[in-house]
Formats: C-alpha cells, sequence, structure tokens
C-alpha cells in the first residue's frame, strides 16, 4: 500500500509540474488520470520495490547531486578539450568491473556512465561493462572507481560510500 501511494504522490507531483492549472474541472481530469494509471498498474501487478523504489529516497537524494555535478564536470572536459584541440581526445575501448549485485544496480550503473559527457556504456556482459571514452579524463573518472561505489550505495539504499576494491579496467585504444 505504501508504495500505491508514493506512486500516486509521485504522479500528481509531475502532472502538476507539467501542468501548472489550478482549475478544478483540470485538477479532475488529473486526479481521474492518475487514478486511471493506478488502477492499472494495480491489475498488472507491476507497483513493488524494484519498479518504484521508494526505499532508495535517502540515497537518492544525495546521488542525483552527485550525478548532476560529474555531468557537469565531464562537459567541461569534452568542451575543453574539443576547443583546445590536443591530444587529451584519446577515444579509447575499455572493461569496466561493476560490484552491484542486482540488475536495477547493474543498469543504473551503466545509465550513469552513458549520461557523463565522454563515456558511453557499449556493452553489458554481466558484471563487465564494454565503455568508450573520449578524453583521458573520463577514463580516469571511471577507473578510480567513485560511480561504482556510489551506484553500489544506492543500490543499498544507503548514503555514503560502500567500501569495494577498485573496479578492475583494461583499456584499447582506438
Amino acid at each position: 500500500m505504501l508504495h500505491v501511494v508514493s506512486l500516486a504522490v509521485v504522479l500528481s507531483g509531475i502532472w502538476w509540474l507539467l501542468s501548472g492549472y489550478a482549475v478544478l474541472f483540470i485538477l479532475g481530469l488529473g486526479a481521474g488520470s492518475i487514478l486511471l494509471v493506478l488502477f492499472i498498474c494495480h491489475r498488472m501487478d507491476t507497483i513493488d520495490h524494484e519498479t518504484h523504489p521508494i526505499h532508495l529516497a535517502p540515497a537518492i537524494v544525495t546521488y542525483y547531486p552527485w550525478l548532476i555535478w560529474e555531468i557537469v564536470l565531464a562537459n567541461w572536459d569534452v568542451a575543453k578539450a574539443i576547443v583546445k584541440n590536443d591530444s587529451s581526445l584519446r577515444p579509447r575501448l575499455m572493461q569496466v568491473k561493476s560490484t552491484q549485485k542486482s540488475e536495477v544496480g547493474r543498469v543504473t550503473y551503466a545509465n550513469s556512465i552513458t549520461l557523463t559527457p565522454g563515456t558511453v556504456t557499449l556493452n553489458a556482459d554481466g558484471d563487465s561493462f564494454l565503455v568508450h571514452s573520449l578524453t583521458q579524463g573520463s577514463k580516469e573518472g571511471l577507473e578510480t572507481g567513485e560511480m561504482d561505489r556510489r551506484v553500489s550505495a544506492l543500490e543499498l539504499g544507503k548514503d555514503g560510500h560502500r567500501a569495494t576494491s577498485q573496479p578492475a579496467a583494461g583499456e584499447t585504444d582506438i
């Protein structure tokens, strides 16, 4: 029941942000739409801890700002490399190991890599990802294992870092 209520609150918030209307008729249509979505999701039995992970909310509050900051830094790194037109543009393929235990954790890690400019996850095979990195800075950023540790902490639903070893990373110049 907690997942249903939480999903209703999230859907209401998204609806309000997208519409911005306070007219009674429009509010009624929005409430009806949300109730219909909740009914369909309930009938399909898709509202659970995996599809709507409210237990991760405290960890997400710290992970998203960190990820946004990493995206800003990576944008700066890529833009600087392109404008300078120097040797810092060094495309390469590298293998990155993930320490996440669930599929959702591995998908979150792979998507976080891809969201960060200068890196793209090309293939996921179990706990190993094939990643294309554009600059030396993006390669070094992945080798530190910071993103892997943060996603593992997010997966556990805890704030902070989980003590893990650095992921093994191999590289291939292309």
